[in-house]
């Protein structure tokens, strides 16, 4: 009877612990569809929902650190000027605390190679540094 007045507790702490954890974004999960789908659409108000307040961004002539605003307006300027006609990832991987994706961008004016750094921020995934850099020979 002991036994099972000490099992009891145990088993609704682990029950509690689980439902917490189904709320927090899981590493072992993938890139966010969101982010490639914004990707692939061309949609920066989507993707920017994933930006963290600080966004470390490199296309063309751009690399520097901007607010999670600026690198809308950036990026939407991007879009505007290469519209995405498709989106891949090639490779992905990560860490505990981080994950990486690496895919190829086709838009009408050239094929890119995009790479999005994404952390965890109170249990959410957000994009920390994204670089879209022209592929060599276009």
């Amino acid at each position: 009877m002991k036994l099972i007045k000490l099992i009891i507790p145990f088993l609704f702490f682990q029950a509690s612990l689980v439902s917490c954890r189904s709320n927090t974004y899981n590493f072992n999960d993938d890139i966010p569809d969101g982010i490639i789908n914004a990707i692939k659409e061309g949609n920066a108000r989507e993707l920017a929902k994933y930006f963290n307040n600080s966004v470390e961004l490199a296309l063309s002539d751009i690399d520097d650190i901007y607010s999670k605003n600026q690198a809308e307006l950036i990026i939407q300027d991007f879009f505007k000027n290469h519209p995405p006609q498709s989106f891949s990832i090639l490779h992905k991987g990560g860490k505990e605390t981080s994950r990486y994706a690496i895919g190829n961008l086709t838009t009408s004016n050239g094929k890119f190679r995009v790479t999005i750094l994404i952390k965890i921020k109170e249990g959410t995934a957000v994009i920390n540094q994204l670089r879209i850099e022209k592929e060599d020979g276009e």
